[in-house]
């Protein structure tokens, strides 16, 4: 099978979460044999913001630890047909241009032999419901929703039976413990500042609580404004910047614990989407503590895979817990990786992918006025 991707970027992971889930299942397919082609727009602000950060450098890791992928960028003007030719599917991910998402979906409509999926993996449907519902997606024949909370969003939109619930999942070649343990010490946490959509809590659940336990903090990310540096700076956080998704398992494995803490949208509008972070810290096998979200599909066991915390006094008290009881570690750790390896896995989402594009294959036509702007 031959399936085109078209994505923000798949070279860069500066600010682009996506891109995590993304490498990992396109490796996925081709080392079972399908044809795969990713496609990014030229000046994509992630890689452009990427290079302009740290130069060729910054793709070093990916570089290295996915020497069997690839993209090809394209252009405006480019004969979008000519990059469809042959496809049996195509995937376009919800953070291209209206317009690029368009066309695909006339080349569809107007008998293009491929199966045509939107991809959706960003809390825009309810945080900025027009900026979604402007794609004209009256040609696909799907859409890929990464929780079912926002598959309900697409429902209600008319697209009842169209929506495919296709969670985000952790890349365990890369992602594993490491092969031998070594020293491990103080808290991580690898994320982005993001629009203040978490402020109050990155605060209550990590930095409060970090200090309160006397456990050191090593923060990883970007778009971190001065306000948000000063307060980290108060905190006594040791801020790290920028770290390539790639190198992520050694970080982990240099800490003793991480915490989850997810942004607003996830744990209110939103609930039951953890996010790719969850999964790439239990596939590394590190104790995880989670600010407050709910699990409404049953993808974990909370209280087995990971921790709880209720509050920020929680949150302390946790972090203590954990720090001090090796065999609670253990446990953790355990049931966090069996999980992970039983259910979220890449190579299961690759499974997925397929069963969701024979079931669409085996139907009727789809009717000719699925729009989001309907």
């Amino acid at each position: 099978m031959k399936i085109v991707y078209f994505t923000h970027s798949l070279a860069s992971c500066w600010n682009h979460g996506n891109a995590h889930f993304l490498r990992g299942v396109l490796r996925e397919l081709i080392a079972r044999g399908h044809e795969v082609v990713a496609y990014e727009p030229e000046g994509a602000w992630s890689l452009d913001n990427l290079l302009a950060d740290h130069g060729e450098s910054g793709l070093a890791a990916y570089r290295e630890n996915y020497p069997d992928l690839g993209s090809q960028a394209f252009g405006a003007g480019t004969d979008l047909a000519s990059l469809v030719d042959g496809a049996d599917a195509v995937i376009v991910h919800e953070w291209n241009a209206p317009e690029l998402v368009a066309e695909i979906g006339r080349l569809r409509a107007a008998g293009g032999r491929f199966t045509l999926l939107f991809h959706d993996t960003h809390h825009r449907a309810v945080s900025d419901p027009e900026a979604i519902r402007a794609f004209d997606l009256s040609g696909y024949d799907g859409v890929l929703a990464f929780g079912e909370t926002l598959a309900e969003v697409y429902r209600r939109w008319g697209w009842q039976g169209r929506v495919f619930v296709w969670h985000e999942a952790a890349d365990i070649r890369l992602f594993h413990p490491p092969e031998e343990e070594g020293e491990r010490a103080g808290l991580v946490w690898i994320g982005n500042w993001g629009d203040g959509e978490r402020t109050r809590e990155i605060e209550d659940f990590l930095l409060a609580p970090a200090r309160t336990t006397g456990l050191s903090l090593d923060i990883y990310g970007v778009r971190y404004p001065a306000e948000a540096l000063a307060l980290l700076e108060r905190y006594g956080v040791r801020y790290r910047g920028w770290l390539p998704n790639a190198r992520a398992p050694e970080i982990f494995a240099g800490h003793l614990a991480t915490v989850h803490v997810p942004r607003r949208f996830y744990s209110t509008i939103l609930p039951g989407i953890p996010t790719i972070r969850v999964f790439e810290a239990l596939a590394c096998g590190i104790p995880l503590l989670s600010a407050p979200w709910e699990d409404s599909e049953g993808l974990f066991r909370p209280g087995r895979d990971f921790l709880y915390a209720r509050s920020g006094q929680e949150m302390a008290r946790r972090l203590r817990d954990v720090s001090e009881d090796a065999d609670l570690r253990r446990s953790l750790v355990a049931s966090g990786l069996e999980t992970i390896r039983a259910r979220h896995t890449c190579g299961h989402r690759a499974d997925e992918l397929l069963a969701i594009l024979a079931t669409i294959e085996a139907r009727p036509a789809a009717p000719a006025a699925m729009s989001l702007t309907a």
